[in-house]
């Protein structure tokens, strides 16, 4: 009885995850094609500190910054990376910055970094963390100079306080951090609902919007926000977990964004993840700053179209697997002039099973 339980529940899983995710290709704006990918040894150690955790990557003047999610012992690496045609040919991790923890701000705010933007210009350091909520500790995206000293903070909504009413959910929040096409801001989003807003996203269609929220730099307030529908869970959780969410995203042009989803459902081994990339249009959608809650609320969400899944390219990964991609980058220029894409997975240090530090080289033919 248990087996024909299991059976009917997961082809109804399977009849339901039809509807709740993206499917079709939609490159009539933009092209992503797949290039290559570089696996960083697992023992990988700079300046006595072990190289994984790796959720957030950078790239300006020729350099690279990635930012390890570990609140222990808080830092980001400044690495060369060097391209030769469409192949990665060398990784080389040439500093540690730790960050300053001892700074007021950290006081109230635990350190749970998730991104990170470097400005040359400024000589600082953007940086998202998702607090902790379960512990009463705000979400933030702070900056610090070049050393990891700590400068200042933006002002964040009150819906994504620990405290707030909307009630963030813990593990939900700060994920994703862009600069604005401007550079006048950051665009910030979060990697779940608000509790408030909508619920988490499942095996069937639900109506989960992320709020996407940008930041003015200089006031370091937020101005603008747009609702952003996750799609649902691809795969059958056989072990009760399964999360989607978005984990970064990059404006490319005024309005105009590449979102990053990834899925996880427990269960599956190392192939337990489903990313995609969206290509986001937020011409039509509505500021939803003031709004507390979007269950009963009228808006106009961002219009997404899927661009890739790495499904399509899972054959030409390492073992087949798609590890858990949680950062994203514009790089350099490719030999044939068009524009290079950079990924990275967080390998959570390996502490849930095996998992890859992978950078993943892409090219993007804008066609508008």
């Amino acid at each position: 009885m248990m087996i024909k339980k299991l059976a009917i529940w997961g082809l109804t899983g399977l009849f339901f995850c039809s509807c709740a995710t993206s499917r079709k290709i939609e490159d009539d704006r933009l092209q992503i094609r797949f290039l290559d990918e570089y696996v960083i040894d697992k023992d990988l150690k700079i300046d006595n500190t072990k190289v994984g955790g790796l959720s957030g990557i950078d790239y300006k003047d020729g350099s690279y910054y990635f930012i390890v999610d570990t609140p222990s012992d808080a830092r980001f690496y400044q690495a060369e990376i060097k391209l030769s045609g469409n192949k990665i040919d060398t990784v080389n991790f040439k500093k540690t910055v730790m960050i300053e923890k001892t700074a007021e701000f950290f006081k109230d705010h635990t350190l749970d970094p998730e991104a990170i933007r470097f400005l040359p210009e400024e000589n600082q350091v953007y940086i998202s963390s998702e607090g902790s909520i379960n512990n009463q500790k705000d979400p933030s995206v702070f900056i610090l100079d070049e050393s990891g000293n700590f400068k200042d903070a933006f002002k964040i909504p009150q819906h994504f306080t620990a405290q707030g009413e909307q009630k963030p959910r813990h593990n939900g929040v700060f994920e994703g951090l862009a600069q604005s096409y401007d550079g006048n801001g950051f665009w910030v989003a979060t990697e779940l609902p608000l509790e408030k807003d909508g619920p988490k996203p499942k095996l069937f269609p639900t109506k989960s919007f992320t709020r996407i929220t940008y930041f003015d730099k200089d006031i370091k307030k937020a101005t603008n926000q747009f609702a952003y529908r996750l799609d649902g869970i691809s795969k059958i959780p056989w072990m009760y977990f399964a999360v989607n969410g978005v984990t970064e995203l990059l404006e490319y042009k005024e309005g105009n964004f590449l979102v990053l989803e990834r899925a996880y459902s427990a269960g599956h081994g190392s192939h337990s993840n489903t990313v995609k990339i969206f290509d986001v249009d937020t011409k039509r959608a509505t500021n939803i700053l003031e709004k507390e809650s979007l269950k009963k609320a009228s808006f106009s969400p961002a219009r997404k179209r899927l661009v890739f899944d790495f499904k399509s390219v899972k054959d030409q990964l390492t073992d087949k697997i798609i590890d858990n991609i949680e950062g994203m980058c514009f790089g350099p220029k490719l030999e044939n002039g068009k524009q290079s894409l950079l990924l990275i997975s967080d390998n959570n240090f390996n502490s849930f099973g095996r998992q890859l530090t992978q950078l993943i080289l892409m090219e993007i033919d804008f066609k508008e």
